[in-house]
């Protein structure tokens, strides 16, 4: 299955926890003001990636401890990246993902495969990145508004979960 990218970071310690290979989605709806990667905002951008030698990429260094999904926006192309988060799951890996929906926005979404990529998501940093309300000393995340949430918690307790780090 093909993926739209910009890049790939292998063995991030800054795009959640542990390390991390990172792949930034291109494409993004949302233009935030301050956005630190708006050169993933146009979706004809990038370049296409299959998403088995993404896979492979993760797999060859064993100090990743997963993939961190980011933007553009990973839930405008929900299909692969559900595929890799699954396959992740697979080989003991977890799953971090930024976005600048809302939890609940994703949960209304009427594109089934939107629902499935959030359920393959482990820790979900959602919300728009607002300028306003930065914060440099948050943690994994850019502006106060954002949450950290802990998506299986969450939907086995149906009310927002924040994560905390045991992992």
């Amino acid at each position: 299955m093909e993926l739209r990218i910009a890049g790939t970071i292998s063995e991030s310690i800054v795009d959640g926890p542990g390390f991390r290979y990172v792949i930034f989605t291109q494409g993004c709806p949302h233009h935030c003001p301050g956005c630190q990667n708006p050169q993933t905002h146009p979706f004809e951008g990038g370049e296409l990636r299959d998403t088995d030698e993404l896979m492979q990429e993760m797999l060859q260094d064993s100090l990743n401890c997963g993939f961190t999904f980011s933007g553009g926006e990973p839930f405008c192309q929900p299909k692969p990246l559900a595929e890799l988060a699954k396959r992740a799951h697979d080989k003991g890996k977890n799953v971090f993902c930024y976005t600048g929906y809302t939890y609940e926005q994703l949960m209304e979404h009427p594109d089934d495969s939107v629902r499935e990529l959030l359920r393959q998501v482990d820790i979900l940093v959602d919300g728009r990145y607002e300028e306003a309300q930065r914060d440099l000393t948050l943690r994994f995340r850019g502006s106060r508004n954002q949450r950290l949430i802990d998506v299986r918690r969450t939907m086995q307790q149906n009310e927002i979960v924040l994560w905390e780090s045991s992992y």
